[in-house]
């Protein structure tokens, strides 16, 4: 995890439940260096001893930062279930639909969501995260591909539908906004989740349930994608891949459903923690 004011998160990692152990004076920050040199391995024994020692922290009201810092680039998977391709009305793809968002997108997982302007359809996706743990380019098989995650975060993967589908170019206008990517509250090591192809996935909005669905139902599970994605780039460590949204967005109702400032959105998945966004105008 990463605790602090924005711009001053201090890395920790948690031991239980709002139980954690200070790492600030042993690593810098979870970035692209941490991941890139074997930072997991270092900060495993440090975690061990102090937690036996009792040497840590209870979060007592802290800011919850995103559990990486921004990465080299945010990557997504689009209409990876099928009933989500469904209530979009768009086809059910052949290989992964890849675009990107912008990644100063990241904030934390309890961070406001803040509409830009000229906004009229912004919508929720609760996603499997990836973080990669290694620079990974030309895997030979999704084994490899295993090998290369660090681990899985919860992702909000904010939209402005107007944006996305209605001005015209790629996806990415309408991804990219700033706070449109909680990430968190965790990073959970990949041995950590015992099956990432059955964790449950869930969001409300304003306390009512929109999207109740299961990694079991991806077209593309996580290694097929990291593996698909590294024959066409270099993935470097500490970048982000969201997976891909179950059904039950803003957009697949009829009619639509769009949020607005004042309400409030609740996410998670099983094993990685919950978020909670309130939605606020723009600047």
């Amino acid at each position: 995890m990463r605790i602090g004011v924005v711009g001053a998160e201090r890395p920790v990692a948690r031991v239980d439940d709002d139980i954690y152990v200070d790492l600030s004076d042993v690593v810098t920050d979870f970035d692209e260096t941490f991941s890139g040199t074997g930072g997991l391995d270092r900060i495993r024994p440090v975690v061990a001893e102090r937690a036996a020692a009792g040497q840590v922290s209870r979060l007592t009201g802290e800011r919850i930062g995103a559990p990486i810092a921004r990465p080299h680039q945010i990557l997504c998977i689009g209409l990876n279930y099928r009933d989500h391709a469904a209530e979009s009305g768009m086809a059910v793809p052949d290989e992964p639909v890849l675009f990107t968002k912008s990644p100063n997108s990241l904030v934390g997982p309890n961070d406001d969501v803040r509409i830009p302007h000229g906004s009229t359809k912004p919508d929720w996706e609760v996603e499997l995260g990836i973080v990669i743990g290694r620079r990974t380019s030309y895997l030979g098989s999704t084994e490899e591909a295993r090998d290369a995650i660090a681990g899985y975060v919860v992702v909000n993967d904010v939209s402005e539908r107007a944006f996305q589908l209605e001005r015209g170019g790629q996806w990415a206008k309408g991804k990219s906004a700033e706070t449109f990517n909680p990430a968190g509250p965790w990073l959970a090591t990949a041995d950590e989740i015992d099956d990432v192809f059955a964790l449950g996935v869930w969001l409300d909005v304003n306390g009512v349930r929109r999207q109740d669905g299961n990694t079991e139902a991806m077209i593309f599970d996580p290694y097929f994608i990291v593996h698909h994605l590294s024959q066409f780039m270099v993935l470097e460590p500490g970048d982000l891949i969201n997976t891909g949204t179950p059904p039950g967005v803003g957009m697949g109702f009829d009619p639509p459903v769009w949020l607005k400032p004042g309400d409030v959105t609740e996410l998670g998945i099983m094993g990685l923690g919950a978020q909670r966004q309130r939605v606020v105008g723009p600047r």
